[in-house]
């Protein structure tokens, strides 16, 4: 039996066969041959074996997101159908005399020099589109299988370096019970879908993770963040009574799927969920969501090489609104950046990501995808109650400058008797410290705001939020924190607009109760923990919280908020 302990990101407890999911080695050796034609009637081989399976790629799309996700796909068949790609790879083996490998990843240097030295941005994007098919390619001729978890029939706990978003979605479809990854937080957007989806989950597992064998039986505690590999009866049983516990504690949540989020004495907190795709939306209807806190749109945007058209947004928002059945659904614009990569813009590494070009700033700067944006959001709002919200904003120019651009959409759409709702309330998040300090005179731009605590605890605290080396410096209940939320709160109410949290604290068990006692009127958070919120505030009174509050913004550190935190949940 061997155990470990990891960071816990997405609360439950599995237990099934551990599936490792392992690097893949792509690298390539200039091997020369003697046989020209059996290496160029390799390429033809893996080249057709790809159509296939990039056929039944975009069969599946098509199934469970959506004709335009698939569309993708059909692109990348006709890149497989030019016969200057392919004859590219063969005439490569016959003029140099060397191995398939090589000439495939020779060829995919080419095209992609090719298409980015070109002038038009969007022929510029399929650059990465050529990776993706010659990687596939390659793949093929080394005899690599393809994405291990499109294989998965039995019940698992998937062990792996990281998941992407799409990795992750693709989770949703499969008999995994569970994940750990080797690198990430909390924070991490696989932790984030993670909860989405209800998916126990451990990340920031390290070298601890490489020890465990493919098939391994595993024991997983996405709360603790413990994983027990090989475990004896004794600890199979044991994990059982606690996953029945669990079970019945859940049964007993399942009352409050009615209820409207309140404190014991009737403080109203409206308790949300937070989406990553438009689907996302009936799990939070189903599970007593009162609105949609945070529509996380750049999900719609990542993990492919093009970008999503107006009518394609359209739609996503719209299935969104309707899931919602007239309840708020504040969809944040564009939030790439940081962590979170678009391939189709080509942005440049930055040195410094998180405090570079990212979010509003990309946004106010490439206008026509801004517009782009705003527009189909304009003419979503006419199926529900959708609101607008602009991210990383840190000062009153960033949003006259944001509003200026939604003025512009909402005349384009009038001149082009397109119908779209004109009244869409407008909100930013509160990320940057200096926001906070200046909520006072931002609330008056705005109709309502909502915390991002995920950033703003990042920055206040100078901690990279993905980097488990220094993951115990990553404090949410840091004095400095909560004033700087306290400070954000208290301009709200002033000036008569709603303040929301929607950072990954809003969704942390027992810490409902504090952020409505700093004056927060709104928390959104994973769908899976909006139940146990409703519990923990129905639980105490307004004064209880304000009372506990108070003492954890006046202590002295961290450490001393965290104790006093921990007495009080027991």
């Amino acid at each position: 039996m061997f155990k470990f302990k990891a960071i816990g990101v997405s609360e439950g407890l599995a237990h099934a066969k551990a599936l490792v999911i392992r690097e893949a080695d792509l690298t390539v050796v200039k091997d020369t041959i003697t046989d020209v034609a059996a290496e160029q009637q390799r390429v033809l081989d893996s080249v057709e074996k790809a159509k296939k399976q990039i056929e039944l790629l975009r069969d599946e799309a098509e199934k469970n997101i959506g004709a335009a996700e698939a569309e993708i796909f059909d692109a990348h068949l006709l890149m497989l159908d030019d016969p200057d790609f392919v004859e590219g790879m063969t005439n490569i083996i016959a003029d140099e005399k060397v191995c398939a490998e090589y000439a495939c990843f020779v060829n995919c240097e080419n095209f992609q020099a090719m298409f980015r030295a070109m002038d038009d941005e969007y022929m510029q994007a399929r650059a990465a589109d050529i990776g993706d098919i010659s990687q596939r390619v390659l793949k093929n001729l080394k005899g690599i299988a393809d994405n291990a978890i499109d294989t998965i029939t039995e019940p698992c706990i998937l062990i792996a370096n990281d998941l992407t978003p799409s990795d992750t979605a693709k989770i949703g479809t499969k008999p995994v019970v569970g994940f750990i990854t080797r690198i990430g937080g909390r924070t991490s957007h696989s932790a984030i879908m993670a909860r989405s989806m209800g998916i126990p989950a451990v990340a920031g597992a390290g070298d601890k993770a490489a020890s465990i064998e493919d098939g391994a039986d595993l024991l997983l505690d996405g709360t603790t963040g413990e994983v027990i590999a090989d475990p004896d009866d004794e600890t199979i049983n044991q994990f059982a009574q606690k996953k029945k516990t669990e079970d019945e504690r859940k049964a007993t949540l399942a009352m409050f799927k009615e209820r409207e989020g309140a404190t014991s004495d009737g403080r109203r907190i409206v308790i949300e969920g937070n989406i990553g795709k438009p689907e996302d939306a009936v799990h939070v209807a189903e599970l007593g969501g009162e609105g949609v806190g945070l529509f996380r749109s750049e999900f719609l945007f990542m993990d492919r090489n093009d970008l999503p058209s107006e009518e394609e947004q359209y739609a996503a928002y719209k299935q969104a609104c309707e899931a919602m059945a007239g309840k708020p659904v504040i969809i944040r614009t564009l939030d790439i950046g940081g962590d979170k990569d678009v391939p189709a813009l080509g942005l440049e590494k930055e040195q410094n990501p998180f405090l570079g070009y990212r979010a509003i700033r990309i946004c106010l700067n490439q206008t026509d995808l801004f517009l782009t944006q705003l527009r189909a959001l304009l003419r979503a709002a006419q199926h529900g109650d959708l609101r607008i919200m602009f991210p990383m904003i840190s000062s009153i120019e960033e949003i006259r400058n944001a509003k200026h651009v939604l003025r512009q959409a909402k005349d384009l759409l009038a001149a082009e008797n397109i119908p779209f709702n004109p009244n869409v309330k407008v909100g930013i998040m509160v990320e940057i410290p200096v926001a906070a300090i200046c909520a006072d005179m931002l609330a008056k731009e705005v109709d309502f705001f909502s915390i991002g605590t995920n950033d703003l605890i990042q920055y206040s605290c100078a901690v990279d939020r993905i980097n488990e080396k220094i993951s115990y410096l990553y404090r949410p209940l840091h004095p400095g924190v909560l004033r700087l939320i306290e400070m954000t709160a208290k301009a709200a109410n002033e000036n008569g607009i709603e303040v929301g949290v929607c950072g990954e604290m809003a969704g942390t068990p027992g810490m409902a109760p504090v952020l409505c006692g700093l004056g927060v009127t709104n928390l959104s958070m994973s769908a899976s923990s909006m139940l146990a919120a409703k519990a923990d505030l129905a639980a105490h009174s307004y004064g209880e919280c304000k009372e506990l509050a108070g003492r954890l913004v006046a202590a002295t550190n961290a450490t001393e908020a965290e104790q006093i935190f921990a007495e009080w949940r027991g």
